[in-house]
């Protein structure tokens, strides 16, 4: 009994480890789903983003926003610049 609890309380810690990650451009929605970690190209340094991060809203320079999905594969869009915020575990990308 006690195994399953500790196994219970870990699937609930896995369950709620990712964010909502949109990257939107004025031709269309690039991505839209479930990320643990984000790395963007910053205009002051690049930074990365995990869950529970700190509200922010950042300009972004070019260069490539990376991304790791609730399934632990790495993604990457190239971007020429935009802005990004980060607030209750949504991060929405508006990018050139």
């Amino acid at each position: 009994m006690r195994k399953q609890r500790q196994q219970g309380v870990h699937l609930r810690h896995l369950i709620h480890t990712t964010m909502l990650l949109e990257i939107i451009t004025p031709d269309k929605k690039l991505f839209s789903g479930e990320v643990k970690s984000v790395k963007l190209p910053g205009s002051a340094g690049s930074f990365g983003v995990l869950k529970n991060h700190a509200p922010i809203i950042s300009s972004l320079k070019k260069g490539a926003i990376k991304f790791t999905d609730d399934e632990k594969r790495n993604h990457s869009f190239f971007i020429k610049g935009g802005v990004v915020e980060v607030l209750k575990n949504k991060i929405i990308v508006l990018a050139e």
